[in-house]
């Protein structure tokens, strides 16, 4: 018998799949599922990637920082937390194989992120812009209204960043209304036309643990499951 996080990640690829074949994905388009490991040990990222999990995501440098050098170099890490720009250097610097940064909201930060990947020499990073579909002023990202703009700003100015997609975070519940994944999709439309994308070229981050399956049959090509996968988050105690 497989251990508790090989045998949950099984069951989330297998309605991944589902949800995925209902909404008549092609299988070469399947959404890419990214293992979020919030506060658990580098331990249990390696049962996933044991059981053949590669993508995994972070919500904090620091604990990035410090579980990346602790697993193999293909793991393909996606940051999915606010990032400040003071931290930028230091998250680039220890994560080489940082594959995703999900969430863009500034043309201040996408600068930074630009300059820095360049000093540093690394190939150009994908990136999603944040988006703050639900209106809540205690989510990060920009309004729908400016996803266009910060879209923009990186696409001509930051030629180190690449404009892979965008990304939207659930309600307070971890789940989310279908209006909120209906924005971000409405927000892929503007920035490909006024970008001159393709929209099968610029992917939808949304749905998590409570929702993923919704948001996949919405358009969501990359889902960020974390609880569901390696159990209830653990928090240190408040004195």
């Amino acid at each position: 018998m497989g251990s508790e996080v090989a045998i949950a990640l099984a069951d989330v690829r297998a309605r991944l799949a589902a949800a995925a074949a209902r909404a008549g994905r092609p299988a070469d388009r399947q959404p890419r599922l990214v293992a979020v490991s919030k506060t658990k040990p580098a331990e249990a990222v390696k049962e996933a990637y044991e059981a053949g999990q590669r993508d995994f995501g972070e919500n904090y440098v620091q604990e990035l920082v410090d579980k990346a050098p602790q697993l193999p170099a293909d793991c393909a890490w996606h940051f999915i937390g606010h990032l400040q720009s003071n931290k930028v250097k230091t998250l680039l610097e220890a994560v080489p194989n940082l594959a995703m940064l999900e969430t863009v909201d500034s043309e201040k930060l996408a600068s930074k992120l630009d300059s820095t990947v360049a000093a540093l020499g690394r190939p150009p990073l994908p990136v999603f812009v944040q988006v703050n579909t639900s209106g809540e002023e205690s989510k990060y990202g920009v309004e729908p209204a400016d996803c266009v703009p910060l879209a923009a700003h990186i696409h001509r100015s930051c030629q180190h960043l690449r404009v892979a997609g965008l990304m939207t975070i659930g309600m307070p519940d971890y789940s989310s209304r279908p209006e909120n994944f209906t924005c971000l999709s409405g927000c892929r439309t503007a920035v490909c036309e006024a970008l001159g994308l393709k929209e099968e070229d610029v992917e939808l981050s949304m749905g998590m643990s409570g929702d993923f399956e919704s948001a996949v049959e919405m358009g969501s090509t990359n889902v960020r499951v974390g609880s569901t996968i390696f159990g209830a988050r653990s928090y240190p105690a408040k004195a």
